[in-house]
């Protein structure tokens, strides 16, 4: 064989290689990619804050005018649904916060009222009346802080998540013996630790109560650290299996999110090189023993609710005010 031929093929599938390679490099650049902010929300969606004159008669700029948001920072609203009753039992905000290096998720009681003239004022009426929508418009008022994403997933779909990853190693913090006939759901479990199956591990995380009326003594607030708890039992199995693509593709098929599957692959990929020791929970601070209207409701602490926004939810270069928030308290 011609030595020159030869050595032309060695150089041509090497250059062949190089550009599969290269190509391959553009592809997964093109694909896993951060997500973009939320724009500015039009001023009708938002609640409208005057501001008072200044001494010599001139109105001050918007803190909002002053302030850029910060760079790879983001909220993302994660809201577990329950078709069945028609709201959204379980709902985080997390704050993504690549530059700092942490994880931000606080819960949000699903009681908490609302400034609204709605048959009930409760954050869990917000999904059932407009669906994710809405419930993303009352959650950017109520703590003043934009939603860029928002991610939601049903009982099915987070049965689906936890078999899909394994299952779940996780301690029961009580024992459960509850029934419900008319939702089929049955939950009796040693308090312990055990290995959980999707099914199992969605029977855990709503138990509230057993059969004879024990449960938490803080009721939803006790369900709300349980789960908690199993987030971050959910993170740490993720970690093992470090595959971020593969874990954004698993993810993707079983939730809905304005996210794109590289903004998932990216995001991904970040929580892996932050570690589970990254991720801190949080719950709104409140009172659960409240009423309004003859609802129970848990009514926000207004202070403590700022500073928890300006710690783990604030996403601009400087402090949001007081005024930012929707508070009410009866």
């Amino acid at each position: 064989m011609d030595h020159r031929f030869k050595r032309g093929r060695i150089v041509g599938a090497l250059l062949l290689a190089g550009a599969l390679v290269f190509l391959a490099f553009a592809a997964a650049r093109l694909f896993i990619r951060p997500p973009e902010p939320a724009p500015e929300r039009p001023a009708a969606q938002v609640r409208i804050v005057t501001p008072s004159p200044a001494p010599d008669g001139d109105v001050p700029a918007p803190a909002s005018a002053q302030r850029a948001r910060r760079a790879y920072c983001y909220n993302i609203l994660v809201s577990g649904v329950d078709h069945s009753g028609g709201g959204s039992d379980t709902n985080l905000l997390v704050r993504f916060d690549v530059p700092r290096g942490r994880i931000d998720a606080v819960s949000l009681p699903r009681d908490t009222l609302l400034h609204h003239e709605w048959y009930s004022n409760k954050l869990n009426f917000a999904y059932a009346s407009g669906g994710t929508e809405l419930l993303r418009d009352e959650v950017e008022n109520l703590l003043g802080v934009p939603v860029d994403y928002c991610i939601s997933v049903d009982l099915q779909g987070f049965i689906a998540l936890v078999d899909q990853i394994g299952g779940v190693d996780f301690d029961i913090p009580a024992d459960m013996n509850y029934d419900d006939p008319a939702q089929g759901l049955h939950i009796h479990f040693a308090k312990g630790p055990r290995h959980l199956s999707g099914q199992q591990a969605m029977e855990v995380v709503r138990w509230r109560k057993n059969n004879d009326g024990s449960g938490y003594p803080d009721a939803d607030i006790g369900r709300i650290r349980t789960q908690q708890a199993f987030l971050r039992s959910v993170a740490r199995q993720a970690a093992r299996l470090g595959n971020a693509p593969a874990l954004a593709r698993v993810f993707s098929a079983y939730v809905k999110t304005d996210l794109t599957a590289g903004n998932l692959a990216w995001l991904g990929a970040e929580a892996l090189k932050l570690g589970t020791e990254s991720v801190s929970f949080h719950t709104l601070p409140g009172d659960g023993a409240g009423r309004f209207r003859r609802e129970s409701v848990y009514v926000l602490d207004p202070e403590a609710t700022l500073a928890l926004v300006n710690e783990a939810l604030n996403p601009y270069d400087m402090p949001i005010s007081a005024d930012e928030l929707d508070i009410f308290v009866p």
